[in-house]
């Protein structure tokens, strides 16, 4: 085992990280202050490396872990950790899926081991196969009761033509029915593998105690397996403007989310800057857009905008619920907020307050171990886990002329794309109607 790094930056990385002997990473905090522990496990396992035609497999999978080994039946895991006033549960990304478990630090002995075990080892017992994969299937139906998760899902859609991001972690039910107990171990053997996973451990526990009960848990690994391989395409730049319309009975607001392509964790003051902008342009209520839109001109009931950061191409977007009478309005106001900041320095004020937000937001995120354990495996499995400690420097020493830098080069007013649901009463199915408009302003219908 080799210890990695320690603090950097004036103390503010304050776990640290051990390569052990297998390759498995482990991230250590010791809170002494508190008698609970959290265990977050990071596997480079989501959606992006599905091969094709496997769609949903990695999110299926995260469900099948819990049902247990050759060891642990059905169900039994989660009694144990139960019984012992802990709690755990999953979650799959993309780029990622990830278990956690939080329990007292007496009983971390005990449940560690059996995290370890369905992880490493799970069954994936065909006797489970298809009352899980009904569970999955309810999972996506209930998406569709969702507005908002279709607007959302459809941009990605039409944002990401090449790119995994743009195709749903939940999978196409016609496709998940097609899958197998067997292509299952064989995704597992291949992904869940010591150099693709990080052990994110803080609470109140020793270090030399964690690392023991890690190194002595995470050992018996399954032989890989040649799973076919997804060759992940680079999303290129989008060159139009890219037009989604959907209709649903159902709704009495319309929505609108236009989104655009944003750099990877591996540019991350760059994107730091995004997230200002996101916070300026409609963080609250002294935001640009939500002063304009909201307060002063009523054109919308709600409007937000965020960056998400993704291993790759990340994803910056605003939002609003409006009547459709306005969408063409706001669309338009939205476009020329943006020109304003790409050609005017926003004011010292916004840029401080907005910096706050983002500050305070960061120090929130880190009130327990559960969040701190997160935040750690999260920076890991997409970049490196000291980059967390990086948020509140880099944002701190940003300046006005960087965040109009980033809103030339990546939000641009002619290349995005646009998702937009709107209410009906004529029609009971959802009707999709993409429209990509060219540089020469000619339509292109699909």
């Amino acid at each position: 085992m080799v210890k990695i790094s320690t603090c950097i930056k004036s103390n503010q990385w304050n776990a640290d990280k051990y390569k052990l002997a297998n390759g498995l990473t482990l991230i250590y905090q010791h809170l002494p202050a508190t008698p609970v522990v959290a265990v977050d496990t990071w596997v480079k396992a989501g959606a992006i490396v599905e091969p094709d035609k496997w769609d949903g497999m990695a999110h299926f999978l995260e469900h099948m872990i819990f049902k247990g080994s050759e060891k642990i039946l059905p169900g039994e895991f989660d009694q144990i950790i139960e019984k012992r006033g802990g709690m755990t549960n999953a979650a799959t990304s993309h780029d990622y899926a990830h278990f956690f478990l939080m329990t007292s630090a007496e009983y971390i002995p005990e449940s560690l081991p059996h995290l370890a075990e369905i992880l490493l080892n799970a069954a994936i017992p065909e006797n489970e196969w298809e009352r899980e994969l009904d569970v999955v299937l309810e999972e996506i139906r209930s998406t569709y009761d969702d507005p908002d998760w279709i607007a959302f899902q459809n941009l990605c859609n039409i944002m990401y033509q090449n790119h995994p991001y743009g195709k749903s972690i939940l999978g196409e039910p016609s496709l998940l029915m097609e899958l197998t107990p067997n292509k299952m171990r064989c995704f597992h053997q291949k992904y869940y593998q010591p150099e693709n996973m990080c052990v994110s451990i803080v609470g109140g526990i020793e270090a030399e105690k964690a690392i023991s009960l890690v190194t002595q848990a995470f050992t018996s690994f399954p032989k890989p397996s040649e799973c076919p391989i997804n060759k992940i395409k680079n999303e290129e730049p989008l060159q139009q403007i890219r037009r989604s319309e959907v209709c649903l009975p159902r709704i009495k607001e319309a929505r609108l989310l236009m989104g655009w392509l944003g750099p990877g964790a591996k540019q991350l003051e760059e994107a730091f800057a995004l997230d200002v902008l996101s916070v300026v342009l409609a963080g609250g209520r002294l935001s640009r857009l939500v002063d304009d839109l909201l307060e002063e001109k009523k054109l919308v009931w709600d409007i937000d905008s965020d960056f998400s950061l993704q291993q790759d191409s990340s994803l910056f977007t605003i939002s609003a619920w409006l009547d459709e009478k306005n969408l063409e309005e706001v669309e338009k106001r939205i476009i020329e907020h943006i020109i304003k900041i790409q050609q005017i320095e926003i004011t010292p004020k916004e840029l401080q307050r907005a910096k706050r937000l983002l500050f305070n937001d960061y120090i929130f995120s880190q009130e327990t171990p559960c969040q701190l354990a997160g935040l750690y495996g999260y920076y890991e499995t997409i970049a490196k886990g000291e980059l967390s400690s990086l948020y509140p420097i880099i944002i701190k020493t940003m300046e006005a002329k960087e965040i109009q830098r980033v809103a030339k080069q990546y939000i641009s007013c002619q290349s995005y794309a646009i998702s937009i649901l709107k209410p009906t009463s004529t029609s009971y199915n959802n009707n999709f109607t993409t429209t990509i408009l060219q540089p020469n302003g000619n339509h292109h219908q699909n």
